[in-house]
């Protein structure tokens, strides 16, 4: 396509040069999306994560320690104890001063709703104060 000049030299040769304004217009435009849309997508929850200790804790002789094996039976101290028998520990135990720490050891295959719901029924009967208990991977 050939652009004629303003000026008549008795040039016929056509104008070779790429119109750049167009383009240029272009990418100030995909600039501008860019720069509002990019805030918008890096916009993330923040989370006060807790940072992991490498030194064992020490357990407290008044903290109570609840297994939760694979199969769903409830150890008390390392004794079985059933549902009913853990309601009436726990309010036993939530009359005691201070209030003692429940330590939640879990299997990995136990369901989550048996966890949480081992968890409201300590919340219910207050024992407010609950720890999971963890071992370190070996390396």
């Amino acid at each position: 396509m050939a652009f004629g000049r303003l000026s008549d030299e008795g040039d016929d040769q056509p104008l070779s040069d790429i119109n750049m304004i167009p383009m240029i217009d272009v990418m100030l435009v995909l600039l501008i999306v860019f720069m509002i849309t990019a805030p918008l997508l890096t916009d993330a929850v923040k989370l006060d994560l807790p940072e992991a200790s490498s030194q064992q804790n020490q357990p407290d002789p008044a903290d109570i320690t609840l297994a939760i094996t694979t199969d769903g039976t409830l150890h008390w101290n390392g004794k079985v104890q059933s549902e009913t028998e853990l309601e009436a520990l726990m309010t036993q135990s939530a009359a005691r001063q201070p209030l003692p720490e429940l330590q939640l050891k879990v299997d990995q295959q136990v369901d989550y709703g048996q966890v949480a719901k081992v968890m409201a029924m300590a919340s219910r009967h207050g024992l407010h104060k609950l720890a999971f208990v963890s071992t370190p991977e070996s390396e």
